[in-house]
């Protein structure tokens, strides 16, 4: 049994198939199926059930794939170790992100990259009960991720910053002051909500849980194009942070009057000792 045999492995377990393992890892799906087979045969267990339509672990590829995964850790931390003792980084390192939230990590990108031209940097843009579902299993090895305070147990997290949304209307609708808004004038407005496991919508939940009222989402959108194309048209109003909406001139924002919702954008990564590219971008972050 040897690295690239746990690394396929791996691959079909989180690409759900063999085609799309092949694809992940740039070799024909033979290649993969056969590596597969092999390694089966070699273990005397089978790893996955296939199906015509799909390919799932067995209880046992469950746990061997969890092996797996940390002995890949396990190997590339080994070779960081050696790639950092002659002054440059290799490998991968894989970023989670929510969409909206950058924060320095553009710059922070660019000086990576200018300092370790060799290392490769996957970013993985999730809802933020994902990624912190990728760290926990550390498929991720690192996030700029808008964690709540019960999401941040068990992992090492350090705040970025700490940032007011705002209510995010069409100009051509009208507001019983010009600048600011009540939570119960928004309640009773066509509202365009973020999916539940978005950073976005947990904050506004627990806002308008506070202000004991409920609002009426006329619209559940998963990307934030399509929640500005929905308020621009004056389909609805939307909640955004208010570094988001002023990306969009064409929004007209308004600030809460009360406790306005509020998200924390912090790094986070699993506990323990950071590799020496977790390390290095956590020093270009600040």
């Amino acid at each position: 049994m040897d690295l690239r045999q746990l690394e396929v492995v791996v691959a079909v377990a989180e690409e759900g198939g063999f085609t799309a393992a092949a694809r992940r890892l740039h070799v024909v799906q033979s290649a993969v199926s056969g590596t597969v087979r092999g390694l089966e045969k070699e273990l005397g267990v089978q790893l996955f059930d296939r199906t015509t339509h799909r390919v799932v672990l067995t209880a046992v590829g469950e746990t061997f794939v969890q092996a797996a995964r940390a002995t890949l850790r396990a190997a590339e931390l080994a070779r960081s170790v050696a790639d950092e003792a002659r002054g440059e980084l290799r490998g991968v390192l894989t970023i989670g992100t929510m969409q909206g939230v950058w924060l320095g990590l553009d710059r922070a990108l660019a000086g990576l990259r200018a300092e370790h031209p060799g290392l490769v940097v996957k970013l993985r843009q999730e809802a933020v009960a994902d990624i912190r579902t990728a760290l926990r299993d550390r498929t991720v090895d690192v996030a700029v991720v808008a964690f709540d305070r019960q999401q941040r147990r068990g992992l090492e997290v350090r705040l970025l910053a700490r940032e007011e949304m705002v209510l995010a209307a069409s100009p051509a609708r009208s507001f019983a002051e010009p600048d600011t808004v009540t939570f119960a004038e928004v309640a009773r407005l066509p509202f365009v909500d973020f999916a539940p496991g978005w950073a976005i919508r947990g904050a506004v939940d627990r806002a308008f849980r506070a202000a004991a009222l409920e609002r009426g989402a006329v619209f559940e959108v998963n990307d934030i194009g399509a929640a500005v194309e929905l308020v621009r048209h004056d389909l609805g109003v939307c909640v955004l942070p208010e570094s988001i909406a002023a990306q969009y001139p064409e929004l007209t924002p308004r600030r809460f009057q009360g406790r306005p919702p509020r998200w924390d954008v912090t790094v986070a990564r699993p506990a323990g000792e950071p590799s020496p590219a977790v390390a290095a971008l956590l020093r270009l972050l600040g």
